[in-house]
């Protein structure tokens, strides 16, 4: 086919044309898919009526946890190394992140944490007590189950402010109780936590208003003792 110099100024420029609105529309290949991700629910929004109604569960993991993460993301934007490593490192060794990102992944790398745990260790057919290992290492530390679960409610409710009650492994393979302020996590004290409690008022606030002891006391009809005591074997190692 034979072009005249009209038609094939006019063909080039219109592919010309073509390439730089691609160009324009196109993304970095390093934007397709964020570095941290919002974990789906292993359950329905209503699945832990009605210890924990289904509008608290909706807004506390579609917003607020979403919101860590978007904020985590943001921090890391402009450190491709950092936003290789899993979150767990990241709050394992805060001191050695760069001091214009630290507190950024200490709130909101916390907050993805935490409730990305905090969402597994519950389940529409919670409650009751653990077995086996972890149940012997309970009574063996706190007394009996009973004794480890008035101690873990009293460390949720008198957490002053907002922030989260812990059981925890320490560095020496043992079982300890904690509380923690915000996001923090015992991750950041050498411990690995295998069950939490968010006494954040978002976590229970619609349903309990200022009752925290109500909602701690509902809560433990939730708790999914088989991950619970996966995480247990897995922090032993």
């Amino acid at each position: 086919m034979n072009f005249d110099r009209r038609q094939f100024v006019k063909v080039s420029l219109g592919t010309a044309a073509g390439l730089a609105t691609g160009l324009v529309n196109a993304k970095p290949a390093h934007a397709a898919a964020a570095a941290f991700t919002v974990p789906a629910l292993p359950y329905d929004f209503k699945a832990l009526e009605p210890h924990i109604d289904a509008k608290t569960m909706e807004i506390h993991h579609d917003r607020h946890h979403a919101a860590y993460v978007k904020n985590l993301n943001d921090a890391l934007a402009k450190h491709a190394d950092l936003q290789a490593k899993p979150v767990e490192e990241l709050l394992k060794n805060l001191k050695d992140l760069p001091e214009a990102v630290r507190m950024a992944v200490r709130n909101n790398g916390g907050g993805h944490y935490n409730h990305s745990l905090f969402w597994t260790i519950m389940g529409p057919d919670g409650g009751g007590e653990p077995k086996g290992k972890l149940a012997s290492a309970i009574s063996s530390a706190f007394g009996g189950f009973d004794a480890f679960k008035a101690q873990l409610s009293e460390a949720a409710v008198k957490r002053f402010g907002s922030g989260w009650g812990w059981l925890a492994v320490n560095g020496q393979g043992k079982l300890a109780i904690t509380s923690s302020p915000n996001q923090d996590s015992p991750l950041m004290e050498g411990s690995t936590p295998i069950l939490g409690v968010d006494v954040w008022e978002h976590a229970y606030y619609l349903k309990y208003q200022n009752k925290r002891p109500d909602y701690v006391a509902a809560w433990w009809n939730t708790v999914n003792w088989a991950e619970v005591a996966k995480r247990y074997e897995m922090a032993l190692g």
